[in-house]
């Protein structure tokens, strides 16, 4: 038989896993505890399995935990779940990008992070296209041990990170997924700033957009840089900034803030690095 897994916090990433681990077998999810009742119902309605609990009370032990609860709660839930009781043997993990393992403080327990390195936004289309995620992954070897085959089993790729470097980790995530997205709407803004319809706008960037991103991932990002900073055309880069923050304050910052990290990448792309 499958270990008994039960899930506090069943939010998208929450009921997405529990959905994967019950439907390949993984595990068998046992009790779904969220901030209220109705939620829990509507979670296990989702994975197709479990029981919904309204409060710590009414939980369980079990071989295995899942917290999916948010960054700041992780480490007090954790607190409360171990004071009752119900830790003691058991697998514990959190499924945070920028909190370690260390958060979670349960004597007697194992300890893990496993991280889904993608955007849970739509839950059922995760839960349909799991296959090939990478998650990062760090803690104690016992939950490991039993954390690695089952996230394998529902189709993860694993990669192991260093846990004193988690928040650095969980940056390199908002780089390339949060601020890439408001790097774009600052493209996109500034086309309809210069008269262009925003429906327009959006179609003049996607192409330089899609091509600089799949020329990163092809040639590395040095060898993708192009335009002024990269020419090292700084008269031209200079009128754009000006230009940028007479028209917008905060863009302007961010145009700024931009060029001095570009200007090093462009010295790598002289010096022939990735």
């Amino acid at each position: 038989m499958p270990a008994t897994l039960n899930i506090v916090g069943a939010g998208h990433v929450g009921r997405t896993l529990g959905r994967l681990f019950a439907a390949h077998g993984v595990f068998a999810v046992q009790d779904v505890l969220t901030r209220s009742l109705d939620t829990a119902n509507a979670a296990v309605a989702f994975i197709g399995a479990g029981r919904a609990v309204a409060g710590l009370a009414d939980l369980r032990p079990a071989a295995v935990w899942m917290l999916a609860v948010g960054d700041d709660q992780i480490a007090s839930t954790c607190a409360a779940l171990a004071g009752a009781g119900l830790l003691q043997d058991a697998v514990v993990f959190h499924c945070s990008g920028a909190k370690a393992s260390s958060e979670l403080q349960a004597p007697g327990a194992s300890t893990a992070s496993v991280h889904p390195v993608r955007s849970f936004a739509d839950p059922e289309g995760v839960a349909a296209a799991f296959a090939g995620t990478w998650c990062g992954v760090e803690g104690d070897a016992r939950a490991l041990a039993l954390l690695t085959p089952a996230f394998e089993a529902i189709g993860a790729r694993l990669v192991t990170i260093d846990a004193a470097a988690k928040t650095v980790y969980h940056a390199a995530s908002v780089f390339a997924a949060n601020y890439l997205v408001t790097v774009l709407d600052a493209a996109l803004r500034a086309y309809v700033a210069a008269g262009v319809p925003e429906a327009v706008a959006r179609e003049l960037a996607r192409p330089l957009a899609s091509e600089s991103l799949a020329n990163v991932f092809r040639l590395g990002p040095a060898a993708a840089l192009s335009g002024p900073v990269a020419r090292g055309d700084l008269v031209t880069v200079a009128r754009q900034q000006a230009a940028v923050s007479h028209w917008d304050a905060p863009t302007g910052r961010l145009y700024d803030a931009l060029v001095e990290a570009t200007t090093s990448l462009a010295a790598r792309k002289r010096r022939g690095q990735s």
